[in-house]
């Protein structure tokens, strides 16, 4: 049992397509009307269709009022730490802060130097992500920023403003390096998809968290755990692959249920693999207050 007995909350991933534009825009209010927590962007802004994340974001926040935004997650060997902890900060002022950073060292080398930046792999990947995560809390809490190493040259940037609401950095991890990195230098961990890193092996990656955590003087609890799940509410007629989590609503409750008292997530972002639209309102009608529920009485009995 793995309850970090964190409070719940919800969000949808919306398609980033420029096609897709006007189903993003309904789906952001609908998200919202629902009561949702979150609305999630990716960011691979070297695909030719994908709005750039920040700027969807942006615009997106002008038409809700009350839904927060992740990014999920925002490429740092893209976006200068600093700069980033500026344009959040900024984001965060005039949404009230509704603004969280999940953010991630960079999956994809090849395509990052295909827009000029630096193609970083392995450990020199994670010592990059290490310092921009730390510019990035120190920015975002109006701190004075001065590093001068071999990623970063700068010179006692007096940061602000600050926003209203702390702004969460949640850094994406799957491999052993980053998930350490998670527990000592971050706010939380985003899972990638549930058909990348199944439910199977979160365990022993939550483990490593806890471990870094412990090590760098830090309380587990206090770690924010995100989970990207993809799949279908209904029959497979509705997902014709299988893959993710596929099953009436009943089986979503029992299974998030579950991934949050056995597995320790708190927050879920869910990625419809079709009809995007009716899977939402199913999502958020029928098996979110449902999970709340289960939760709640889960934790009272013990």
């Amino acid at each position: 049992m793995t309850d970090y007995e964190r409070p719940l909350s919800f969000g949808v991933s919306l398609e980033p397509s420029s096609d897709a534009w006007p189903l993003t825009r309904l789906m952001a209010r609908q998200a919202e009307d629902a009561g949702l927590e979150y609305l999630a962007v990716q960011d691979h802004p070297y695909q030719p269709g994908h709005l750039e994340a920040w700027t969807l974001i942006s615009h997106l926040s002008a038409l809700t009022d009350r839904i927060s935004f992740l990014t999920d997650v925002a490429d740092l060997q893209l976006r200068l730490p600093v700069m980033f902890a500026k344009a959040a900060a900024s984001l965060g002022v005039l949404t009230d802060g509704r603004v969280q950073l999940g953010v991630g060292g960079g999956g994809i080398p090849d395509a990052i130097a295909s827009m000029g930046g630096p193609a970083r792999r392995g450990q020199d990947m994670v010592a990059y992500a290490e310092e921009s995560l730390g510019l990035l809390r120190t920015a975002l809490a109006g701190g004075s920023v001065r590093l001068d190493s071999p990623y970063h040259s700068i010179g006692g940037y007096q940061a602000g403003p600050v926003p209203p609401k702390p702004v969460g950095v949640w850094l994406g991890a799957q491999k052993s390096k980053m998930l350490a990195l998670v527990g000592r230098g971050s706010d939380g961990w985003v899972s990638p998809l549930n058909i990348y890193v199944p439910p199977k092996e979160v365990p022993s990656k939550q483990r490593i968290i806890d471990e870094a955590a412990v090590e760098a003087g830090r309380d587990p609890k206090d770690l924010r755990r995100v989970y990207n799940v993809t799949g279908a509410i209904g029959s497979l007629g509705a997902h014709r692959t299988g893959r993710g989590l596929v099953g009436d609503v009943g089986q979503w409750v029992d299974t998030l249920t579950g991934w949050t008292v056995e597995l320790g997530f708190d927050t879920f972002v869910f990625w419809p693999a079709a009809d995007p639209e009716r899977q939402l309102a199913l999502f958020a009608d029928e098996v979110v207050p449902a999970v709340r529920e289960r939760v709640d009485a889960d934790r009272s009995g013990r």
